[in-house]
């Protein structure tokens, strides 16, 4: 089922309307500190951060954030790597699902930027969710 929403989301929107059903599933990779695929091959963005891009990764002309992108990746990694995650969809981004994650009651955006791995997107985060991590 959510890959069939992901393909009929547009591929850079951020925003879905109607019904965002939570999810869990179990974490197989983490690409970098702000996205990781499930066991079902659903890749999952976190959401309102932006953390550093793997080297090669960021594109010309594009603001990419600062920080070292393997230890941002590595951080990540310590709080997911083969664990199940909850998560509340918020949209899709670039063919994966933009989601509030988390793993018990830690918050995995604010587990980011609160470890200085991330920096906060203010514009995906409008309720200020994120402000206080």
């Amino acid at each position: 089922m959510l890959l069939l929403l992901l393909a009929a989301a547009a591929p850079h929107a951020q925003q879905w309307a109607g019904d965002r059903p939570r999810f869990s599933c179990r974490v197989a990779n983490v690409h970098d500190g702000d996205t990781f695929r499930c066991t079902d091959g659903t890749r999952i963005r976190l959401a309102a951060i932006d953390a550093p891009e793997m080297p090669g990764a960021c594109q010309p002309r594009r603001a990419c954030a600062p920080g070292d992108p393997l230890r941002s990746k590595a951080a990540l990694e310590r709080l997911i790597s083969g664990r199940t995650v909850e998560c509340q969809p918020t949209g899709t981004t670039y063919n994966r699902i933009a989601a509030w994650c988390s793993v018990g009651a830690t918050d995995l955006s604010c587990a980011m930027l609160r470890g200085g791995q991330a920096i906060r997107l203010p514009r995906f985060d409008p309720s200020g969710r994120l402000a206080h991590c």
